[in-house]
């Protein structure tokens, strides 16, 4: 379980912290479940589910940073 891993730290360091974690998926066949609110944190995992008061309120495929953005958006109107 990573609960926003990245979130103080600067680009670099998250970078190689998502990479990591992204490869221990790829590579080690492992879970991970993570929190964010970071769109380009999100765009490393393979499938992102959207919260609303605690239920989930959408899923996306294959996210990319864009698309989970633009979600969000929608999501806040």
């Amino acid at each position: 379980f990573a609960d926003e891993p990245t979130g103080n730290l600067d680009s670099r360091a998250s970078a190689e912290i998502l990479e990591f974690l992204r490869q221990a998926v790829s590579e080690m066949g492992q879970t991970i479940v993570m929190v964010t609110h970071e769109p380009t944190a999100a765009a490393y995992a393979d499938a992102v589910l959207f919260l609303g008061d605690g239920r989930i309120v959408d899923h996306m495929e294959k996210p990319t940073a864009e698309r989970v953005l633009d979600r969000i958006k929608e999501l806040g109107d």
